[in-house]
């Protein structure tokens, strides 16, 4: 007691905390009759405050609150036992429950289905379902709530989510929910966090001003969701949230893409998800002003005209996915090669014309070049490959196929060793194949087909392939210029599951090589 006392005596003649009254830090360091005495009373308030929230935290958890755990676990269906750890006094050592460290309180259920289907490989179905009781309005300092992955079948967003007023994070995203979004969400102002994509609900009327109330908001997700009747407006309202950070927005049916927007509120924009939504216009300009946008999904919608040479605005971009079904015309703008920061380029299904020598020779200039995937598969590009090829060294997915290149696959792709997918097929390409593909070990798929190649096949062009799983090299045209002459001793590094080869010849005796593909 005596050594306490001492302590707390110096702590409070040179304390500079807010909490130690400045009267009585003078009346105790002034008057030494009193020191005891304040002493003591700071130790006992100490002690009484100490205890108080030491009795919280060592009871496991607020007992409100515990009961309003057991309420709202009484009232799901969970097949697979997964709250089982449901019980005893310590809520917060439950499964999916989370305390906050100093006063008890849950602060989180992260309840979401620990496997992406609904059903394992053992046959156990994982989806918490039933009804969502209101008891968890009790949990009064809840900040974060997922729910995703699981199914209550069709039942509606409960309205009193809306009530949570600490809520930063709410995700019910593949829940099965139905009906009409509760308006009341838009009384979360501090969320952060929104996932409502791949449920069965829709939007109460033509209203989305919920949405525009929730201004802190940074990650938006409404993927799935019907918002047709809001198409003209959608954009409007969206901008209106200065914070946000993602948009996602995919087969929301949204049907019309402004071309122009007088001003951008959510500058801080890094991910734009619009995709499958039936637009029919020009990629409009106004999304080249976001700076900082990372990821661009525009794919299967109709958008038309050429592709705009001003893709060097977007100097933080690294996905951009342009493509099936969108009609874009016209070559490929040289702005495209200048985004070094460019993982991925989809660009497939589509009507652009000309070469990609400077584009690909631009990407190799980059330094350290990131590009991860290039697929401009399915338009009428015409042209070679240029040698550049082989210097965008990350590449893992390559597809070229459907469009009229010419000529042969440069030497250089022996250098591209982190590539699996290579699809050449349905061109007019020709000449020998290099026996460096055979160095690519990491190589997936290989697809040359329809093409009018020339020359010999030995176990050199499959040395190292210890990965390749799918292999096709067939013509149309019965013409036979291709020649497979492998050492009949020679045991391939790979098991195939699938092989088409056709207008080939492989004979006169089955291919040995092929004996041990099981």
């Amino acid at each position: 007691m005596l050594c306490i006392t001492t302590d707390i005596y110096f702590s409070v003649c040179n304390s500079s905390l807010p909490w130690v009254p400045m009267g009585m830090k003078r009346r105790c360091c002034q008057l030494p009759s009193f020191i005891l005495l304040c002493a003591l009373v700071f130790l006992q308030t100490f002690r009484l405050g100490f205890c108080y929230e030491s009795s919280k935290v060592a009871a496991g958890c607020i007992e409100a609150e515990k009961k309003a755990l057991l309420k709202f676990k009484g009232g799901l269906t969970d097949p697979s036992f997964q709250l089982s750890s449901w019980v005893g006094d310590n809520c917060c050592a439950w499964r999916g429950v989370i305390c906050d460290n100093r006063t008890g309180n849950v602060v989180k259920l992260k309840l979401q289905n620990p496997f992406p289907r609904s059903i394992d490989t053992d046959g156990m179905d994982y989806e918490l379902g039933g009804a969502i009781s209101s008891s968890l309005l009790d949990l009064k300092y809840l900040r974060y709530l997922d729910l995703s992955k699981n199914n209550f079948e069709g039942k509606r967003v409960p309205n009193f989510f809306g009530s949570f007023s600490k809520l930063r994070y709410l995700n019910l995203s593949r829940t099965s929910f139905g009906g009409a979004i509760p308006q009341s969400l838009g009384n979360l102002s501090g969320l952060l966090y929104l996932d409502l994509s791949n449920n069965f609900i829709e939007l109460e009327g033509k209203d989305l001003n919920w949405v525009s109330s929730l201004s802190d908001l940074r990650y938006l997700n409404l993927g799935g969701v019907d918002l047709s009747n809001v198409s003209s407006h959608w954009l409007q309202t969206i901008n209106l949230l200065p914070s946000l950070v993602e948009i996602h927005l995919p087969q929301c049916q949204l049907l019309n893409l402004p071309p122009s927007l007088p001003s951008i509120n959510f500058t801080a924009l890094s991910v734009l998800k619009l995709s499958r939504n039936g637009f029919n216009s020009t990629i409009p300009h106004w999304l080249f002003n976001l700076s900082s946008l990372s990821q661009l999904d525009l794919n299967s919608n109709n958008l038309q005209g050429r592709l705009p040479d001003t893709f060097e605005e977007l100097i933080s971009l690294q996905n951009l996915d342009l493509s099936q079904y969108t009609y874009l015309g016209g070559e490929l703008p040289p702005s495209l090669g200048k985004l070094c920061n460019l993982q991925t380029l989809k660009l497939s299904m589509n009507n652009i014309s000309g070469e990609v020598t400077e584009l690909i020779s631009t990407l190799s200039r980059c330094n350290k070049s990131r590009l991860d995937t290039l697929d401009l598969g399915y338009n009428t590009l015409t042209g070679r490959l240029p040698n550049s090829l082989g210097y965008l060294k990350k590449l893992r997915d390559l597809q070229l196929w459907k469009n009229m290149f010419r000529g042969s696959i440069p030497n250089s792709i022996g250098n591209l060793s982190s590539l699996q997918y290579l699809y050449l097929s349905d061109n007019e390409m020709s000449g020998s194949i290099p026996g460096n593909l055979g160095q690519l070990s990491s190589m997936i798929v290989l697809d040359l087909s329809e093409n009018s190649w020339q020359g010999v096949i030995t176990e050199t062009h499959f040395a190292n392939l210890s990965s390749l799983k799918e292999l096709q090299m067939t013509k149309h045209s019965p013409n036979i210029s291709v020649i497979f002459k492998i050492d009949p001793r020679w045991l391939p590094p790979f098991q195939l599951r699938y092989i088409n080869i056709k207008a080939c010849q492989l004979g006169p005796k089955f291919p040995t090589w092929l004996e041990n593909q099981n």
